[in-house]
């Protein structure tokens, strides 16, 4: 097939590097596939790296120089089917294709959890999709229940993640690699630095703790960073918090970790980080948000605590620390549970039938 990716967001976290593995990896069956994206989103740069064709197109707005540069690019390429992923370029896509004699299939993916209004305006761009994507159960439901869709065409796609890239390893040898403390706990987090992942509230569980043997780990990067610098000399907290910044190698992160944390309070599909953490076999603590309990569940393969509650998140994480057994017990269930469920492999079988079934029906 001939695949074409649209993203107007410019940003960078789970809905980008989803867009760009999973090219990556239909390309490695043999698919055509690109990614289109405005000039100066963070995607431009970060598709090379993945290996991955891109174009650059203004559809970082709706505007009518993005209709017309995407709906030129669709009659001259002729792609079988359009992956869109954010507003902008859904309704570029959707309105394009509306005006083209032999348009290609449109797959809508819908990555977050923040409501969809039911108007008609948004019924009708639904419905121009021969498949609509979402990243959880929940999503899909909602979806559903708003827009009125057809149930068949509408199928729940979990992000796939790398089993072998995102494995247990020893945990002595990951802190060293990366020059931490030896005999120090590590709390950590994985996640695009926005409001809603809950860094702020992790900051004041972290300072309620009060354990000089614990030491925090922030990774990633985003807008939230000078927030979140601010708290951390509100809290006194300097010498015990790690930032890192942007890491293209987030499983070296992850294995160092003791605890995972992700209390994320809104947006959430089921998020990479988690399943990442589940994987390299890490107890975790989190929140019921979005389809998050899609992945985990509480007291099986994870503490699950309310959202913005710092007091909850410090006993839950000191929980954690202080009993080994539990720890080790749901980090293990959580390997098996992600292995099993949520693989890269299972993610690109799907979207490769999703895409198939799409450009099928289009014809």
């Amino acid at each position: 097939m001939k695949i074409l990716h649209t993203e107007a967001s410019c940003g960078w976290g789970g809905q980008e590097i989803r867009i760009l593995e999973e090219s990556r990896g239909l390309i490695g069956r043999g698919h055509e596939v690109a990614v289109a994206c405005a000039a100066h989103a963070r995607m431009m740069a970060e598709a090379p790296r993945f290996d991955v064709p891109v174009v650059s197109l203004p559809i970082e707005f709706k505007t009518l120089a993005g209709f017309r540069a995407l709906r030129g690019y669709l009659a001259s390429h002729a792609p079988d089917v359009v992956n869109t992923h954010s507003s902008a370029d859904s309704w570029l896509t959707g309105l394009a294709c509306a005006t083209l004699a032999n348009p290609p299939a449109i797959v809508r993916t819908r990555h977050i959890s923040a409501p969809v209004s039911g108007n008609p305006f948004n019924r009708w761009l639904y419905r121009q999709a021969r498949g609509v994507v979402t990243t959880g159960e929940s999503l899909r439901r909602h979806l559903l229940e708003t827009l009125d869709l057809d149930p068949a065409r509408v199928v729940s796609v979990p992000t796939g993640i790398d089993t072998d890239r995102f494995a247990p390893a020893d945990k002595a040898a990951a802190k060293a690699a990366l020059g931490l403390k030896p005999g120090q706990h590590h709390l950590g987090i994985v996640a695009t630095l926005r409001s809603w992942k809950g860094h702020l509230f992790l900051l004041e569980a972290f300072a309620q703790l009060n354990r000089r043997d614990l030491h925090l780990l922030i990774v990633g990067e985003g807008p939230m960073r000078r927030p979140i610098e601010e708290k951390i000399v509100a809290l006194g907290l300097g010498a015990d918090v790690t930032l890192t910044g942007q890491r293209d190698d987030p499983e070296s992160w992850l294995r160092a970790m003791d605890v995972f944390c992700l209390p994320s309070y809104a947006n959430e599909g089921v998020p990479q980080a988690i399943l990442q953490a589940m994987l390299c076999a890490l107890p975790i603590v989190t929140t019921p948000v979005g389809a998050i309990l899609e992945a985990v569940s509480d007291g099986d393969t994870a503490l699950v605590v309310p959202p913005r509650d710092a007091g909850a998140l410090a006993r839950a994480i000191s929980r954690l620390l202080d009993d080994s057994a539990l720890a080790t017990r749901l980090g293990v269930a959580a390997r098996r549970v992600a292995s099993a469920d949520f693989s890269r492999h299972a993610m690109l079988d799907r979207m490769e039938a999703v895409f198939v079934d799409a450009m099928r029906g289009a014809r």
